[in-house]
């Protein structure tokens, strides 16, 4: 069987999800099993350099920090999205989803999200050319999750996800097998009381959230590979000028929880638990290498009447590690209860990003009663 040009766009489109990096010795970038998980979903974050854990409040809560929605401004709030997936090279691979928030007490919320990657369509031939059929990799999650009021000012919350990867080409590897897994996300979630500041008010915002963590999975027996836990760490701060004009400056960081991969190949024997503590200490480069494994990204945001959005923000991955490195701006309004978002991104490094040359939109409708967090 002719499978060159099948497992040519494979191993683009890992490279694409993966961390691209440069050709060199020194680069010792981690990987993990169905990095689809990580893709931000929504053009708000987008717009913003990606981030979003210690943001206010919207429908894509759920992917950020679940935490989040227990601060919900609307009872409930519906999101869907849609972003093309390495459109420089084809024109088929996509990332899409829905997600529903619930904030149905006062003090808590609940909600669901679904989230699907397909590879597109790849088409099977012989060494002879004849057509063998087609195959359309694809993974989804879906997760509900729960938030909870502890005070006033601070929320936590759990949730459950359900992981479906499949990769396998039929004809080509009968070994290969579908993943089924698991997941679970711890988050928290800090917003101030408002502050007078002498010129304008001021509210901090702080939150955290640990995602994807869950066991090892398996696409060929004997070999087990970690699913991407992450965290993510931020903070931001709005300058409420008056009741028309607010803007907003964000910090975040992540960090997979996946340990870093070794010269002598003994992270594949670590187990998943034991991964996400060691993962902290175990990079060959010692500290230096360790700091490096964190990625980075600053961002802000003008609202006007809580109708008009302006948003940019520049994001940072060491150049050992995948060296992406990208600024991007997005905007968008809202009319009633329908928002509409989108963002665009420019890449600042000599690697490819998935992203390159590409318009990524999002709408949300935000429904039912009004909540007034002070």
């Amino acid at each position: 069987m002719n499978y060159m040009k099948t497992k040519t766009l494979l191993a683009l489109i890992i490279l694409g999800l993966c961390a691209p990096m440069k050709a060199q010795n020194t680069a010792n970038p981690i990987t993990t099993a169905a990095p689809f998980l990580l893709i931000v979903p929504d053009a708000r974050a987008g717009g913003m350099g990606d981030m979003g854990v210690a943001t206010s409040s919207d429908a894509f809560s759920l992917f950020h920090n679940p935490a989040k929605i227990a601060f919900n401004t609307n009872q409930i709030s519906i999101g869907a999205n849609y972003t093309p997936w390495l459109r420089n090279l084809v024109d088929d691979i996509f990332v899409g989803g829905v997600s529903y928030v619930n904030r149905f007490k006062e003090n808590a919320a609940w909600g669901v999200d679904f989230k699907y990657f397909s590879l597109g369509k790849i088409e099977l031939t012989d060494n002879q050319g004849n057509p063998l059929g087609t195959e359309n990799p694809n993974e989804f999650a879906i997760s509900g999750n729960y938030a909870l009021k502890l005070s006033e000012t601070f929320s936590m919350g759990v949730g459950l996800r359900y992981i479906h990867s499949n990769f396998k080409l039929s004809v080509q590897d009968p070994d290969n097998s579908a993943v089924n897994s698991f997941s679970v996300d711890i988050s928290g979630f800090y917003q101030s009381l408002p502050k007078y500041f002498g010129r304008f008010d001021g509210r901090y915002r702080f939150g955290f959230n640990i995602s994807n963590i869950g066991p090892k999975v398996s696409y060929v027996a004997n070999k087990e590979d970690f699913i991407p836990t992450n965290l993510r760490l931020g903070g931001g701060f709005d300058f409420i000028f008056d009741e028309f004009n607010t803007v907003t400056f964000n910090v975040e960081t992540t960090k997979l929880l996946v340990p870093t991969p070794q010269p002598d190949n003994s992270d594949k024997d670590i187990g998943w638990a034991a991964g996400i503590f060691q993962s902290f200490g175990d990079a060959p480069g010692g500290f230096s290498e360790e700091i490096k494994e964190f990625t980075y990204a600053v961002g802000a945001e003008y609202l006007y009447n809580k109708a008009f959005a302006l948003g940019t923000g520049y994001s940072l991955e060491r150049e050992d590690k995948g060296s992406r490195q990208n600024f991007t701006m997005g905007g968008g309004f809202k009319a009633r209860s329908f928002s509409l978002d989108m963002s665009y991104l420019v890449n600042a490094s000599n690697v490819n990003h998935p992203l390159e040359n590409t318009l990524r939109f999002s709408l949300s409708f935000d429904l039912g009663d009004i909540y007034e967090d002070y």
